[in-house]
């Protein structure tokens, strides 16, 4: 009798794993071809030898991508590892990791490396075509190692690490984005142009050593995009830094966009793909609205050092160029008819070449601006633009 409820015991434990086998398994290449349909959005198309599934990772060999505009060229990945995989609901995937092999690629008399690359929360949507945030292929956050690249041996650009995070706002709102790229540095003694050499040298520009800076957010209901920093910072030269905020940059707008770069690169008639892309950036820019945008420098010596090499070409010092600038400033500007411009930048400049600490251009509109006004007024009468977007020029604050 025991030996029977055993018996029966066992089968009914194979019968339960038979049947829920099937909805526990992976199928690598559906995963793999559904990441293909969310990059080709972008104009790439991904290709695999196969897809091999080992419980809750897949691993890809032979991965290539190819880009639309370069059909004869493919870049060979080779083999990427997807970990902590699920599907999702609906028939998308989550993975938990994903790693690539190292690059180390040489052409010519050029040679190009990579490590350590790995994407974390990789979200592969089933249906890319549909409206929502699920249907954007997204990572929560994708990072490097050491990139190089050098030429004739020698290593004339390089980065210590790189890092990009995305969080989804509450809701599913819209999210925030980072990114960082650290410890880049570039060598520019190798440039041959004699002129473009002594410049370099003179401005000690032969050795860069800096980072760039990304933060922002995008929200979709009203396609809100706040770029709060886009900077350059770099040692002994200064910052740069890039803020803009435009509204009507929906997921629809983005699609629009996609599918008429699409088309235009498919079309083998590249100035009738031009003006169709044209026309279609026409049609797409009237639903965008200007809220906001700043361009600001702080110098870190730059600026001094750019006078003397300057005021050096014309044989006088830099602080007697300062000068002549203060003047020609307003005179230049007059050409624009917008007094109360000329009157801004003027003083701005007499403030920062007397002191170069910064320098900001600014545009803040009382209320925001649809962007077929202020096409119109470029058209239309160009010199009504500052006070349309309520321009500022200020210096040193």
């Amino acid at each position: 009798m025991m030996h029977t409820r055993k018996i029966r015991l066992m089968m009914a434990s194979a019968a339960l794993l038979t049947l829920a086998g099937p909805a526990f398994a992976l199928d690598g290449a559906d995963l793999m071809k559904k990441l293909d349909a969310a990059t080709s959005s972008n104009g790439t198309t991904l290709t695999f030898d196969k897809a091999e599934v080992s419980g809750d990772t897949v691993t890809a060999s032979g991965v290539q991508i190819k880009l639309a505009g370069q059909p004869g060229d493919a870049l060979k990945i080779g083999d990427i590892t997807f970990e902590g995989v699920e599907e999702t609901e609906g028939g998308g995937y989550y993975a938990e990791t994903v790693s690539f092999p190292d690059i180390n690629v040489k052409q010519d008399e050029g040679s190009f490396a990579a490590k350590d690359i790995l994407i974390a929360g990789l979200s592969i949507p089933a249906n890319p075509a549909g409206g929502t945030l699920d249907d954007i292929l997204l990572y929560e956050s994708a990072s490097t190692g050491p990139i190089t690249l050098s030429v004739k041996d020698k290593e004339v650009f390089s980065l210590e690490s790189s890092e990009a995070n995305l969080a989804r706002q509450e809701n599913d709102a819209g999210f925030d984005f980072d990114a960082t790229a650290a410890g880049l540095k570039a060598d520019l003694s190798g440039v041959e142009d004699s002129k473009s050499k002594e410049a370099i040298e003179k401005l000690g520009l032969t050795k860069l050593d800096g980072a760039v800076t990304m933060k922002g957010s995008w929200e979709l209901e009203s396609g809100n995009v706040a770029l709060e920093e886009y900077a350059f910072d770099f040692k002994n030269v200064g910052r740069l830094n890039l803020a803009v905020d435009i509204s009507g940059y929906t997921l629809a707008f983005m699609k629009s966009l996609q599918e008429a770069m699409k088309a235009a690169e498919a079309n083998p008639n590249k100035e009738e793909a031009n003006q169709a892309m044209g026309l279609a950036m026409m049609g797409l820019m009237q639903q965008l609205t200007f809220n906001s945008a700043e361009i600001r420098f702080d110098d870190a010596s730059i600026t001094k050092k750019a006078l003397d090499y300057a005021g050096s070409q014309q044989g006088v010092t830099g602080d007697q160029l300062a000068q002549s600038l203060k003047g020609l400033v307003p005179l230049m500007m007059a050409q624009l008819n917008v007094p109360e411009l000329q009157n801004q930048v003027s003083a701005a400049v007499n403030t920062y070449l007397d002191g170069p600490k910064s320098l900001t251009i600014s545009a803040a509109p009382e209320k925001p601006v649809p962007f077929p006004m202020i096409m119109g007024a470029a058209m239309g009468a160009p010199n009504t633009i500052p006070s349309v977007l309520g321009v500022k020029v200020t210096a040193n604050d």
